[in-house]
């Protein structure tokens, strides 16, 4: 998958902050979770610095977005009110969350669960 691909065609913040619609122009459209874009952060503070260094991030469910910025003409950085703001989201990447919300959302669940985490605290 190229970049060309998934060109964007609109990137939308819900009035609440909470959700960002992404829209391509290959006709993909997804409805992207705060909490979700946030654990899923592709900055090297949640995915380490090499393999098996992912982190879990706890207590999410209730952040919001507060800025969106273009980067070249390739990825957005999201800022949250946590205060995090350092991974640069790709259009790939993006569509990638879309596409494969449902196992990812399911496994970071499981992992909460397994590592006695809360999505509030």
């Amino acid at each position: 998958m190229t970049t060309t691909d998934v060109w964007p065609s609109e990137l939308r913040l819900s009035k609440d902050r909470r959700t960002l619609k992404v829209a391509f122009e290959n006709g993909e459209t997804y409805e992207l979770p705060a909490e979700y874009l946030r654990v899923e952060s592709p900055s090297a503070e949640v995915q380490g610095h090499g393999p098996g260094q992912r982190k879990t991030v706890a207590g999410k469910r209730a952040v919001e977005i507060i800025g969106l910025e273009e980067v070249g003409n390739y990825a957005v950085k999201i800022s949250f009110d946590d205060l995090h703001s350092t991974g640069l989201y790709t259009w790939i990447h993006l569509a990638e969350l879309g596409r494969e919300y449902e196992p990812r959302w399911a496994g970071y669940l499981n992992e909460l669960a397994a590592k006695g985490l809360s999505r509030d605290r």
